[in-house]
This record gives C-alpha cells, sequence and structure tokens, in this order.
C-alpha cells in the first residue's frame, strides 16, 4: 500500500535541519520512498491513497527513551512527595497490581503517549513480559526492558545493602526469557533491554552479568544512574566512590548502555560517561517535579548522546520536550540554549541513536520506517506558522496532534486511536488507580497518608 500525505510542512528532523514547505512524503508499506515538491511526489505514486495536508506539519515520531507505563496509577500522589517518597508504606500501590490491572495501566499510558506523538518507547518494569502482548497489540515501536536488582530490599529501609544471588539468578533469567520471547518480534518492531535498577541496588556481580547478557544477545541495556542523592550518598558509602565510578569500576558503562536521569553527576563522571559513549535519557518533566536537572550541555559536550523520555506518572512528550527547553535555559541562565530544534533532536533523532534505532527511525528520510505525526498548525496558539518548530515546542499541546504513524501504518488517524478501545481503558483505568491505592491504605492502615481517596467516577 502507498500514502502521500501531500500539501504538508514537512519537518525532516535531518542533519540540516529542513523544513518543507508545502510538500510531500510518500509512505511504501511500511517505508519512507520519497520527500519533496508535492506534485513530484504525487507524480512519482499516482495510485497512491493521496492525505490532504493542507494546514498540517508531519513531524518525525517522538522518541520516549524511559518510561514506566504502570506508574500511571499513581497520578496526583507521588508526583509531590519527594523522590524517594516521603511515603513510608513498605511496598507501593503499583506491587498490589493484578496481572489484568497491570495491562489496563500499561495501554492508559500508551493511550495517552500516542495522543502525544510517541513513535517508540522504552518500557521498564519486573515482569514485564506479563502485558507485553498487550504492549505489541498497539502498534507501537516497543523496547521491552525487564528491571531486576539483587538487593535484599527488607533491609535496605533500614540502610542495610545486602545482596542475594538467587535473586540475582532469578533476574536474569527472566531477562534471558524476554529477549528470547520477544526480541525481534512484530517484523522487528519490538526489542529488548536487561534493564538493572540502580547502582545502589545492583551488586557488582549482577552489573557484570547484565552487560554480558545484553552482549550475548546483541542487544543494549539500560540503568537509572544519579537520579536522587540517596543514591549517592548509598553508593558512596557501600563502595567509596561516585554511582558512576561504581559502573565504571565493574565493567558496566559503555556505548550500549543508556542511563537515565544523571541529574547530580559531577564533572569528572560527566568526563567518564562521555569517553565511554554512553547515552543518556534527559528525563525533564519528572526532573523539574523532583526539583532537579540534569547537565545536558556538559553531557552533549563530553560525547553523551542525549535522548528524552518522560519517566514515572506522565507520558506527554510534548510537554517533556517543553520542560526539556525552559529547564536547561533555567540551569544556565541562558536565553537561547537550548533551541526548539536541539530539544526536537533529542526526543527524535538522539532517541533512535539512544536506542541503537538510527538506521531506521528519528528522522524523515527516504529509506527509513514510516514513523510520524501529523499536527494541525491551524490553531491559535501555532499561527502564524513563522517558524513551526519553535511554536510546537513552545506552544503546542497534544490536542493538536491528529494522526500518528508507526511502520507505514496509522496508530491514530483524525484524533481517533485505532489500535485500542479508548473509552473502554479509561474507565477501567479509573477504577483500577483507585482501587488499588485503596488496596495499599487497607492493608496499611496505621501508615500516616496526607490524602483523602475520593470516590472513582463512575
Amino acid at each position: 500500500m502507498t500514502t502521500v500525505i501531500a500539501n504538508a510542512t514537512i519537518v525532516t528532523g535531518n542533519a540540516g535541519r529542513d523544513v518543507l514547505h508545502d510538500a510531500g512524503i510518500a509512505i511504501v508499506e511500511d517505508r519512507i520512498a520519497a520527500i519533496g515538491p508535492t506534485d513530484d511526489v504525487r507524480q512519482a505514486h499516482p495510485d497512491a491513497e493521496v492525505v490532504d495536508g493542507r494546514g498540517k506539519a508531519v513531524f518525525p515520531g517522538l522518541i520516549n527513551c524511559h518510561t514506566h507505563l504502570l506508574a500511571t496509577g499513581d497520578r496526583g500522589i507521588l508526583e509531590d512527595f519527594g523522590f524517594p517518597t516521603r511515603l513510608t508504606f513498605p511496598v507501593s500501590a503499583r506491587a498490589l497490581l493484578s496481572d489484568e490491572e497491570r495491562q489496563t495501566l500499561a495501554l492508559l499510558g500508551v493511550l495517552e503517549s500516542v495522543r502525544s506523538g510517541v513513535t517508540c518507547l522504552l518500557e521498564i518494569s519486573s515482569d514485564v513480559a506479563g502485558y507485553a502482548a498487550d504492549l505489541a497489540g498497539t502498534g507501537l515501536r516497543l523496547v521491552l526492558g525487564e528491571n531486576i536488582n539483587d538487593v535484599d530490599e527488607a533491609q535496605i529501609r533500614n540502610g542495610v545493602y545486602r545482596f542475594d544471588e538467587a535473586r540475582a539468578d532469578a533476574g536474569l533469567q527472566r531477562c534471558a526469557d524476554l529477549v528470547e520471547s520477544w526480541h525481534g518480534r512484530e517484523q522487528g518492531r519490538i526489542s529488548c533491554f536487561p534493564a538493572p535498577h540502580a547502582p545502589e541496588t545492583c551488586s557488582p556481580d549482577l552489573l557484570r552479568r547484565s552487560r554480558e547478557l545484553a552482549e550475548r544477545h546483541g542487544v543494549g541495556y539500560t540503568i537509572h544512574l544519579s537520579q536522587s542523592r540517596e543514591e549517592i550518598e548509598a553508593v558512596m558509602r557501600t563502595r567509596g566512590v561516585s554511582p558512576t565510578h561504581y559502573l565504571f569500576a565493574n565493567d558496566f558503562l559503555g556505548p550500549d548502555l543508556l542511563a537515565a536521569h544523571c541529574r547530580y553527576v559531577n564533572p569528572a563522571e560527566i568526563a567518564l560517561l562521555g569517553q565511554t559513549g554512553v547515552k543518556v535519557t534527559n528525563n525533564a518533566a519528572i526532573a523539574a517535579r523532583r526539583g532537579a536537572a540534569a547537565p545536558v550541555r556538559e553531557l552533549q559536550a563530553a560525547g553523551c548522546v542525549i535522548g528524552m523520555g518522560t519517566d514515572n506518572m506522565a507520558e506527554d512528550m510534548v510537554e517533556v520536550m517543553r520542560a526539556g527547553l525552559f529547564l536547561e535555559r533555567v540551569r544556565r541562565n541562558d536565553e537561547v540554549y537550548p533551541q526548539p530544534e536541539d530539544v526536537l533532536e533529542w526526543a527524535t533523532s538522539g532517541g533512535a541513536r539512544a536506542l541503537g534505532m538510527e538506521d531506521i527511525t528519528g528522522r524523515l528520510e527516504v529509506g527509513k520506517k514510516a514513523d510520524l505525526f501529523v499536527v494541525d498548525l491551524m490553531r491559535p496558539h501555532l499561527v502564524p506558522t513563522l517558524r513551526v518548530v519553535s511554536a510546537f515546542v513552545h506552544n503546542g499541546q497534544p490536542a493538536d496532534i491528529t494522526s500518528v504513524m508507526v511502520d507505514g501504518a496509522w496508530v491514530m488517524r483524525d484524533s481517533k486511536v485505532l489500535t485500542i478501545d479508548e473509552a473502554d481503558v479509561v474507565r477501567r483505568a479509573e477504577a483500577v488507580g483507585h482501587a488499588s491505592w485503596r488496596r495499599l491504605l487497607e492493608r496499611y492502615p496505621n501508615i500516616p497518608f496526607p490524602i483523602s481517596i475520593p470516590p472513582a467516577i463512575t
């Protein structure tokens, strides 16, 4: 099947950052076949389905390099009590979800993702295989990361870091099973990463074995790094070095590693991350909510590829881009850096490089996969259309996005998500979120909780 989007503004996201006006883009099967003047593209593909792009802009799909979809059930609570949370429950509400509830919250997160222009995401969770099939059915390009650690979680609450070899073995087996079951599925649309959780929760043995597993299967791997001051204090106390140097000492850093956050890295750590070719995902919106900011310009100058991610509670990558621009300007007291084009690059081609997908996605170029989203430019907050990328990064909203295509197939068209029953998922997720937090409160009635949970909307 061939589709031509005609008479549109095409934001290529290519190395020259070209924006083409009154242009067309042809998609044949799952690939971009042509980009150029509308008349030329239509003449070259006379039998194509033609989609009218007047007043629309076509962007490369956004790539979310770090998220936890199940955290959608914690919206409105965990944003406002610090990290690690000041709430003192022994377990999280997320830990009490049933398999069906996990599937529902994962699909809720995908809905928000699609509506914000996301075509690819890295989902990190324990037992992610339990809802992998549900995610695969959404049509998104996916990286599934199995979250593992080998720390004794009962002891860590008392500041004691003990490690369990059997727990490491079980986690690594889950990673291997996930890769063997899902990597390369859906015509290559799904890939898998081992995801050891964080420096303070992973022993040297688990770190080394995780990288070896990734290398054995030819996949990337990811970890949370320098995400909290508590992490830094714990690693300094137990290992005598910074978290980044702890990873380096155990041969964990390398060009296939995607490190999430990197909020509190010092100059020596930044240099080490750059020298070893580590990729970094800047999760700007959640960082801002937690009063932190990654030193993005310094990391990039050191040689790190920068991607972007949502992390917890929200899946809106439009918000992430805007937060990334604002946060970096405030952090540096800089009126002009980054530019909107810089931020869009982090969220598209930067993300593709971070996930090892730069050969197939991240830019609108002939030969690449047709992963894109369409924006209605004829909105009060987007006109005049003098500088489309700037207008969208500064002022755009997910509601401006009318269509999303992944692998040449429409996932959302004319503002309707085609691969998920949106009304059903939203209804079920509302019930799941309320039920999971009530379950937690009933299990631990003596734990202080400053919120009164209202009835679910029915």
